[in-house]
């Protein structure tokens, strides 16, 4: 049978809406972060129900209705502009399938950790400020000498609840024992930074110059504790992480510099923290030079 329509009637239209709807799904992520961002909704709102509650639910959605066009597009001629854009529409989706697949196996294949620091053996602790900052803002992750992850773990990451944070991010950390290659482990080694031949006031002061740098909001600046408390905002969903520095004199004319980095909500950072250590401490040998 053949339609003299060249764009295919229905069928070209329901493609065409097939489309829109893909689209759609991609951008409502960013709707929901948007959203967030604007102040019309909370994180909550935007991460927890709009992004992850609904936001797979559409895309599984606009899959299966691309998956339909392509088959309607093909039952009748004219053909080529219905299955055009069922196959775009196809190909959208699939790539935001593609991309919360990718994301979800990240997710599983990390530790649920979120406070992550460079000696367990010496914890940084917070100061009331910091505490205080923290409350503001309803955050729902404690800070504690020897914390242990939680039980909410228990549904997504089977036998890691009760067990101390400490030992799961040492696991977790490249060994090269055991991997041949960094980027096997999930997170990057992370130890005590030693400078031997850097003194305590130069030390710290390079380490306030990093703060500044990357644009953390500074909490506490303490040098004669050598303590700086900051506090890192994300971009899109506004979530804050804080970061415990800790510089001590080394030795007669050294100093040594310990960082914490704690979400403030959340099992996972999905890696944000340690990669943020890592980094802090990189900016900051380069800085000393």
């Amino acid at each position: 049978m053949t339609n003299t329509d060249e764009n295919g009637g229905w069928r070209g239209r329901f493609s065409a809406f097939a489309l829109a709807f893909a689209v759609f799904g991609a951008l409502w992520f960013f709707i929901a972060a948007g959203g967030t961002k604007l102040g019309l909704w909370g994180w909550r709102v935007g991460f927890s129900k709009l992004a992850m509650g609904w936001g797979p639910k559409i895309v599984m959605s606009a899959l299966a209705i691309s998956a339909l066009a392509i088959i309607v597009s093909l039952v009748m001629a004219p053909r080529k502009r219905p299955f055009m854009l069922a196959l775009a529409a196809l190909l959208v989706s699939g790539l935001s399938m593609g991309r919360l697949y990718a994301t979800k196996e990240n997710a599983k294949r990390l530790p649920p950790l979120h406070d992550i620091q460079t000696d367990w053996t010496h914890p940084i602790m917070p100061t009331a400020a910091l505490l205080s900052a923290r409350a503001s803002t309803d955050a729902g992750n404690e800070i504690e000498e020897a914390p242990v992850i939680s039980d909410r773990a228990k549904g997504s990451w089977p036998g890691m609840e009760g067990r101390l944070v400490s030992e799961v991010q040492e696991e977790a950390e490249f060994n090269p024992e055991r991997q041949k290659k960094e980027v096997s482990a999930p997170y990057p080694h992370l130890e005590t930074l030693v400078l031997p031949s850097v003194p305590f006031d130069m030390a710290y002061q390079a380490a306030l110059d990093t703060v500044n740098a990357k644009g953390w909001t500074i909490v506490t600046a303490e040098p004669e504790e050598g303590r700086i408390e900051a506090t890192e905002t994300s971009f899109w969903f506004e979530f804050k992480d804080d970061i415990m520095i800790r510089v001590l004199p080394e030795g007669e004319s050294g100093s040594r510099i310990d960082v914490r980095s704690v979400s403030r909500v959340g099992l996972s950072d999905l890696g944000a923290n340690a990669k943020r250590v890592k980094l802090f401490l990189e900016d900051l040998e380069a800085r000393i030079g």
